[in-house]
């Protein structure tokens, strides 16, 4: 493993998968720019999901009175562009380098953040206007993509699922936190300073773009042709896994940020009580997904991400019975057990990705073909199916608050809830009958590297 050159910041011949390399310095390195990384995601996804705090001290009495479908137009807003951005923000990592974006992936924040802090507190603000800045909030969403691309060049195969759920969960931690913030500001000012929430997140911005402009390395490894994307969605297992992460993390991203409009529509909860429940699902969420991926590296992703949808259908089926009793506490909790079965499969589908590749290089090579150009490919393309997955699966956090501004403009949430149920089935489909289908080998009769990549 090469040193990096002080005259241009960039590890070349960089290789995980060295073990004397790994423990000569290779995990330490690894580590240090996994732990910088979770720290600019975590604040990409507190600026992404910012409205969700916002649109709850919107009210006639601040002069910012809007419709429940305007709101959920808000909290959509930067959902969509964040999914968007998320190709894009893969492609710059590799071309720039995982040091070099995330400094600017970092800085820009400061954009949306400061505009927010300005025109939440002029009364009388068009929605046109707010729904830009939450368009500009989008930028955090992209974050992730940059972020895990970056990450799975750093850590052997075998850590994975390991690494990348605690770098999204880390991530995702920020979804909770300024909840927890806006929670915050609410009981020390009550309802008259939205800004204190976005004014907190300056220094924030500054202080984590510096240290990753100090600290954090540009590895050659992460690096790929600029046809990686377009190859990675060619490949099925791409759009299979992008449809189970459109249940998983849509769900976690959706929820997340319209938790606290569903409660106010569904129980009549005022903003400091919706806020009050809304951090919770949020947190435990995060900070199961590293579970996920490590029950995963274990028991296989594709395994303990059926076992997941399988809960998650019966945790919407609560919200349904509690929605129809009027039961509050079973609502909170049938919401808490999908924000932590879904933080579970991030981490678990997550997994699939780069075990499916590596499985499918094992294929090639069993045929004939050359090993050390077959797992290239595969880690190349892994990090490209993670970047398409990502998009896709954001988006569907976007299809969720359209779910729910189409449902409650009836009064009722039960059509939505009624459409996650189905599509949670579709995914069980799609795991049992296309990673399912066949048991694999008994572990004694596999060698330990098949046996790894065979574990989708």
């Amino acid at each position: 493993m090469a040193e990096k050159n002080p005259k241009r910041p960039w590890i070349t011949g960089w290789d995980p998968e060295d073990g004397d390399a790994w423990h000569r310095g290779g995990r330490r390195t690894a580590r240090r720019n996994l732990a910088l990384s979770v720290l600019s995601e975590h604040i990409g996804f507190s600026v992404w999901t910012l409205w969700s705090v916002l649109v709850l001290f919107m009210t006639p009495e601040s002069g910012l009175a809007f419709a429940p479908e305007e709101k959920f137009l808000l909290v959509a807003a930067p959902t969509v562009v964040g999914a968007l951005l998320r190709l894009p923000y893969s492609y710059a990592v590799t071309r720039f380098g995982g040091r070099d974006w995330t400094v600017f992936a970092t800085a820009v924040l400061l954009v949306p953040a400061t505009l927010a802090l300005y025109f939440v507190q002029q009364p009388g603000t068009p929605l046109w206007v707010f729904l830009l800045i939450a368009a500009l909030c989008g930028v955090g969403g992209g974050t992730f993509a940059s972020s895990m691309t970056n990450i799975t060049a750093f850590f052997p195969q075998r850590h994975q699922g390991w690494a990348l759920g605690l770098n999204a969960g880390g991530g995702n931690l920020g979804v909770a936190a300024v909840q927890l913030i806006g929670l915050a500001v609410i009981h020390a000012t009550g309802r008259r300073h939205p800004e204190y929430v976005a004014a907190v997140y300056l220094p924030l911005i500054v202080v984590t773009a510096v240290l990753a402009a100090r600290l954090m390395d540009n590895v050659d490894a992460v690096r790929t042709a600029p046809q990686a994307q377009r190859e990675a969605a060619r490949c099925p297992d791409t759009w299979w896994i992008s449809l189970l992460y459109i249940g998983t993390f849509g769900s976690f991203i959706g929820f997340g940020s319209a938790f606290g409009l569903v409660l106010q529509y569904e129980y009549g909860t005022s903003p400091v009580q919706a806020m009050g429940y809304t951090f919770l699902g949020p947190l435990l969420g995060s900070l199961f997904r590293p579970l996920g991926g490590l029950l995963a590296d274990r028991l296989g992703g594709a395994r303990v991400t059926l076992w997941t949808f399988l809960g998650m259908a019966a945790g919407t089926a609560v919200l349904l019975l509690a929605s129809a009793a009027g039961s509050f506490g079973l609502f909170v909790g049938g919401f808490t057990a999908l924000f932590i079965l879904s933080g579970l499969g991030n981490g678990s589908t997550y997994k699939m990705i780069p075990a499916v590749f590596a499985r499918r290089a094992e294929a090639t090579v069993t045929g004939g073909g050359d090993a050390a150009r077959a797992f290239a490919q595969a880690r190349r393309l892994s990090g490209a199916a993670i970047a398409v997955a990502g998009a896709v699966g954001a988006l569907g956090g976007a299809a969720i608050h359209v779910a729910f501004t189409v449902s409650y403009a009836d009064a009722s949430g039960t059509p939505a809830f009624l459409s996650f149920l189905v599509y949670y089935a579709v995914c069980v489909l799609i795991l049992r009958f296309v990673y399912l289908r066949r048991e694999p080998p008994p572990a004694s009769a596999t060698p330990a590297g098949v046996r790894e990549a065979s574990r989708a």
